[in-house]
């Protein structure tokens, strides 16, 4: 368990692309256009902090079911982002991993992803952790089937995460979301347990670098006990 003051792992759900685009009279894609923007931002500031896993709620399984010419739209911005992010998270050592079923996102896209995952495997910075085409309950059942094929009898906890999309990965810190929405849409069910809920209503375009510090501020200033009492943690008794 993680009680340092920076939190190890954020994620972020991005929230109001389509809402910050109605304000402005534009159509939806503008909105994904300068949600897009707004994490060109975020990622190499969030790895400036310290931030060792990033975590992005990018596309939902449910996301499939939005008009098809807005998917087409969002796969299109996805590849847009490959091509123009490639170089600088390279240069910044980030290291790319997707969490979700990689096999429904369409070929172009789905081939820069794993070309972009191959190139940074060996970075040693941040982890940048795309959830596309990501469900929580998804990642939770494809655990158990891969359980299953396996032959396994029994899990623990600890066994169990084993089986999750990159299971290197750890629980969640702290969560972000934006636009005022307060709930966590199926996003990490898991690796979210324990982690501590920052809300914004800031729409996920107008997300910028002290927003996110506000996150971090406010998290800074929380008492972490994972079911202990504060008397416990201050002993250590971990």
């Amino acid at each position: 368990m993680n009680l340092n003051k920076t939190p190890l792992h954020v994620a972020i759900i991005m929230d109001g692309n389509g809402r910050w685009a109605k304000k402005r009279n534009l159509p939806r894609i503008f909105g994904h256009k300068a949600g897009m923007n707004a994490v060109e931002k975020i990622v190499p500031y969030a790895a400036k902090k310290g931030i060792k896993y990033l975590s992005l709620f990018a596309f939902s399984t449910e996301n499939w079911l939005r008009p098809k010419e807005e998917v087409e739209g969002l796969m299109e911005i996805l590849s847009e982002f490959i091509d123009k992010e490639f170089n600088k998270i390279m240069e910044n050592n980030i290291k790319i991993v997707v969490s979700g079923r990689l096999e429904q996102i369409p070929e172009i896209p789905r081939t820069k992803l794993l070309n972009l995952m191959e190139k940074s495997e060996k970075n040693r910075g941040m982890v940048l952790n795309l959830a596309l085409s990501y469900g929580g309950r998804s990642e939770i059942v494809d655990a158990v089937n891969k359980i299953i094929k396996s032959d396994i009898k029994e899990v623990q906890e600890d066994s169990f995460v084993k089986y999750l999309y990159n299971p290197e990965i750890p629980d969640v810190d702290l969560l972000i979301r934006t636009s005022g929405e307060m709930r966590i849409s199926n996003f990490m069910l898991w690796r979210l347990a324990y982690a501590e809920l920052y809300f914004t209503d800031v729409l996920w375009p107008d997300f910028n670098e002290e927003e996110f510090d506000k996150a971090l501020n406010d998290y800074a200033n929380r008492s972490r006990r994972f079911g202990m009492t504060d008397e416990q943690i201050e002993r250590g008794d971990i």
